[in-house]
């Protein structure tokens, strides 16, 4: 470590890290617009640029590097005038709908016009008139309010390996787009959403359902019910302004009930009924010599890039439908006749981190009879408008339990909001089924943290489990290569899509920030060490399902309304 000088303080670098990372450590804030935190640095934007005593003209920090006895200057006359003028250049063919814009108030260039005090017009540049593109069931794109920052590109080509969007046109003419300009729903796209989280303006957002949801619930005709899952609790809170990782779950549940919802479900009991089937699959495929290793099918961006990527892949996953899809269609079903309710009256909406569960819940064999199991996907995003359009005051609501028979959920159930839950949820389970007897410890600490890629051999009766957790789709090409070549020690892979896993999906509060996002996953880790019923087969109320109306895993019933089946799919659609 060396000392450098930061307008008047002494503050320590080390050699080889960036003037940026040097500030950032010493808890001083220099503005960004292109930079990402893990990435190589771009220096695209220029607004973190810093005057250095002796250089001459200003430094980007972000890729600048440190060297001892370097004297900085962040604020001075020269810095500011100079972030100023790109903040102007930037606005002056940016479009002028702020109040129609979805990021209102959370759009970074509208922040830094706000921060340096940008009061009049210095500028005037033919305005953006990009095509908006909502071919897609998840994402719209808006280029006329693309900055050309470039994170959505990185963030899908560097992060998650799917590479749908890039720099397409040269000069002026440059626009951010798939190949040949071509909309979204003829690219590789997986519909993560981590390029929504990515991006500073309005330029990508959900695909929104809010009008068809308020719609239904005007209806008198609609019994409009609606799940939650179970990373949302922890984290619609920072949408209201409170402490980040806070389980609301039961003030939200009220709120769901004050907009209108006829039932609140939880989608936590769905993921112990996924795990009761796909533990199950485990055992059963462990046990006949089936296709191993088994991979997880509860999020919908994986299993897309299985299906266009490594299509000879598609018989390792498990054939269960993700939690979402099996209230869908349980809702339709065993609900709709246990209340003596026209399934085809029934609205069923489902609140989810993701917005790639908009994209499943229209897959064509999510349903029967020409009834979808899931009408309408909100985000966690979308919620949150929907509740504070409604002037709902978390202050003012007394919590309240989700609804039977979908309330009850055990803390395995839970744990489906971060990286590592699933496998650790389907390991308590699967030592049970094999051997009769729970877990000395259920917590399976080898699978839990925000590591890409987390591996472990777990000791299930006489069976030694190998087993991966992969964390973003862009880690998961590692094990399937190393797969491909003939290893053979793994029996049992969980991937989610978003790095980190749900609490970090492309639905939640726009905030890529790492401790947010422990602070998400931490909540769950509390919820199951508080709480005592923490595995998905202890839960007497899937126990009375498959008593009352399943019969047993993987049986008859359970395979037509609980599983499903992944065809490749060509790149391009």
């Amino acid at each position: 470590m060396f000392e450098i000088e930061v307008n008047g303080r002494i503050i320590d670098a080390s050699p080889g890290e960036t003037i940026l990372s040097a500030l950032k450590r010493a808890g001083i804030r220099v503005p960004t617009l292109c930079h990402m935190n893990d990435l190589m640095p771009s220096g695209a934007c220029r607004i973190c640029v810093v005057e250095v005593e002796g250089m001459r003209g200003l430094i980007p920090s972000c890729s600048y590097p440190v060297q001892e006895g370097m004297k900085i200057k962040t604020n001075s006359a020269k810095a500011i005038q100079a972030r100023k003028t790109i903040i102007e250049l930037l606005l002056a063919n940016h479009p002028d709908d702020c109040l129609y814009c979805v990021r209102n108030g959370n759009c970074k260039l509208q922040g830094l016009a706000e921060e340096y005090g940008i009061r009049e017009r210095h500028f005037t540049g033919k305005k953006s008139r990009g095509n908006i593109d909502i071919t897609s069931p998840s994402i719209v794109r808006d280029q006329s309010k693309c900055i050309l920052c470039g994170k959505c590109v990185r963030i899908c080509e560097e992060v998650q390996r799917v590479s749908a969007i890039d720099f397409v046109g040269r000069g002026s003419k440059t626009v951010i787009a798939p190949a040949f300009n071509n909309n979204l729903n003829v690219s590789s796209c997986i519909n993560c959403g981590q390029c929504v989280l990515a991006c500073p303006t309005g330029a990508l957002r959900e695909k929104s359902y809010l009008r068809e949801v308020s719609e239904a619930l005007a209806d008198p005709e609609k019994i409009v019910v609606v799940q939650h899952a179970p990373a949302v609790s922890v984290s619609i809170a920072e949408e209201f302004g409170i402490k980040p990782g806070t389980d609301i779950a039961g003030m939200m549940v009220a709120a769901f009930k004050r907009l209108g919802f006829k039932k609140v479900f939880d989608t936590s009991y769905t993921a112990d009924l996924t795990i009761m089937e796909e533990a199950s699959e485990l055992v059963h495929r462990v046990k006949t010599g089936g296709v191993l290793p088994m991979m997880t099918s509860c999020s919908p961006g994986w299993i897309k890039y299985v299906e266009q990527f490594y299509p000879e892949f598609i018989d390792n996953l498990s054939t269960c439908k993700s939690p979402q899809q099996m209230m869908g269609a349980l809702i339709k079903s065993y609900f709709a006749e246990k209340e003596g309710i026209d399934p085809a009256k029934i609205f069923s909406v489902s609140v989810m981190p993701c917005t790639a569960k908009k994209f499943e819940a229209g897959r064509p064999e999510m349903g029967r009879n020409n009834i979808f199991d899931i009408d309408a996907v909100l985000t966690t995003r979308e919620m949150a408008r929907m509740i504070k359009m409604h002037g709902i005051d978390f202050n003012s609501v007394v919590p309240e339990e989700a609804d039977l028979p979908f309330g009850t959920r055990s803390t395995a159930g839970k744990l489906f909001g971060g990286t590592g839950g699933v496998m650790e949820a389907a390991l308590r389970t699967a030592h049970f089924l094999i051997t009769g007897k729970e877990m000395k410890s259920l917590k399976v600490e080898q699978v839990r943290g925000l590591d890409g890629v987390k591996e472990a051999k777990i000791k299930v009766g006489d069976l030694q489990v190998g087993v991966a957790v992969i964390s973003g789709v862009g880690n998961a090409s590692k094990i399937l290569e190393q797969l491909k070549e003939g290893r053979k020690d793994l029996h049992f892979i969980e991937v989610m899509t978003c790095p980190g896993g749900c609490v970090a999906g492309g639905g939640q509060p726009i905030e890529t920030d790492k401790e947010k996002i422990k602070t998400r996953l931490q909540a769950l880790y509390t919820i199951d060490q508080t709480e005592t019923l923490r595995t998905s087969h202890a839960n007497k109320a899937v126990q009375e399902l498959y008593k009352e109306y399943l019969k047993e895993p993987l049986g008859e019933k359970s395979h037509e309304l609980l599983h499903t089946h992944y065809t490749k799919r060509d790149v391009l659609v």
